[in-house]
């Protein structure tokens, strides 16, 4: 019997490691990937991530690592769980490692200046591996401690839905399938946004009306946005649509909830993002989201509003009764209203 190859996570974070104890639940051996030396070998010895997912057992199967090369080199299926500041930086120069295997990407950003998605530049940087993203309502935490999770895996290449179909789907973690990778990818970026507007709304003690209101319509406008793009409107009624929104904007273990709930407390942008100590991509979603849409003449009233708060010096009260003035439009907009003319 041949040996068992391993299955690579690169990155060190909160997700990474509950993938790569997930991967190990289900009997495959896991190299996980760490820029800094000092993590990986803590990581080896107590069998615990405590910055990131503190309390959490490094499954056995997990090995954690700092040689990239090898990684890439043994493995065949890669799950690439980096900030989008440095996936770039550190796939580039193993573009020739990467060729013919699956790369399938965690990580729910977009790249500032060129608007690329994370697979997009892995596509870029190894045109012939085999790319796929993996996007739903998935907090890290509760991934970790056995919580029932559904996820989406995206790729055009069914074979590689289907391999990463076989190694996460397990007793607590259930994997669905779409082609319709843009799309999926793209509600994982859209909507840390409308979740910092969620935590803010929360902290200032909206009520549940407001809440449901400010999800409703970010979902509209995220799928209004979308389909300008070319994804598909169906995929956001998916897993990775509605159902990462819903999380995102109703949960405090959200990174980019908590920078919101901070921002709600009168904390300024700068106080929130190091109270966090962590990445939350919404704030640099945000910003390239803005200049998209306007370049696009996409109507995005919430990330117009969210972006007056963050860099214009408006209160949210303000953009909020800016918001309740507008003219109403339709309440969905893929559905005819021709009848009300």
């Amino acid at each position: 019997m041949t040996e068992q190859r391993p299955v690579a996570v690169l990155g060190g974070g909160s997700f990474g490691t509950a993938v790569a104890n997930l991967l190990a639940a289900n009997g495959n051996p896991v190299r996980q990937w760490m820029r800094d030396p000092e993590q990986a070998q803590a990581m080896r010895i107590n069998r615990e991530n405590p910055r990131y997912l503190k309390g959490i057992r490094l499954h056995d199967g997990v090995e954690p690592v700092n040689d990239l090369s090898g990684t890439l080199q043994d493995s065949e299926l890669i799950f690439v769980a980096l900030p989008s500041s440095a996936l770039r930086s550190v796939l580039a120069p193993h573009a020739e490692r990467v060729r013919g295997k699956g790369l399938v990407s965690l990580t729910k950003g977009i790249e500032p200046n060129t608007f690329k998605l994370m697979s997009q530049i892995i596509e870029e940087i190894a045109p012939r591996a085999r790319i796929g993203v993996l996007s739903g309502p998935n907090l890290a935490r509760e991934i970790a401690e056995h919580a029932l999770t559904a996820t989406v895996v995206a790729s055009e290449d069914e074979a590689l839905c289907e391999q990463v179909q076989a190694v996460l789907h397990g007793r607590t973690f259930r994997v669905y399938a779409s082609t319709d990778r843009f799309g999926v990818e793209l509600g994982g970026a859209l909507k840390n946004v409308y979740a910092i507007i969620a935590g803010m709304a929360v902290a200032l003690e909206m009520g549940e009306n407001t809440k449901s209101m400010l999800i409703t319509r970010a979902l509209a406008e995220m799928t209004r946005f979308a389909v300008s793009q070319g994804a598909n409107p169906m995929t956001f009624l998916g897993l990775a649509g509605v159902g990462d929104l819903i999380v995102t904007c109703s949960s405090p273990k959200s990174r980019n909830y908590q920078v919101g709930y901070a921002l709600g407390q009168g904390l300024s942008l700068e106080e929130a993002v190091s109270r966090l100590g962590e990445v939350a991509e919404g704030v640099n979603t945000l910003k390239v989201l803005k200049a998209k849409a306007v370049q696009a003449q996409v109507y995005m009233p919430l990330v117009a509003g969210l972006h007056a708060i963050l860099f214009e010096g408006r209160t949210l009260a303000q953009v909020i009764e800016h918001l309740m003035r507008a003219e109403p439009k339709t309440d969905v907009d893929f559905i005819s209203t021709s009848g009300f003319n």
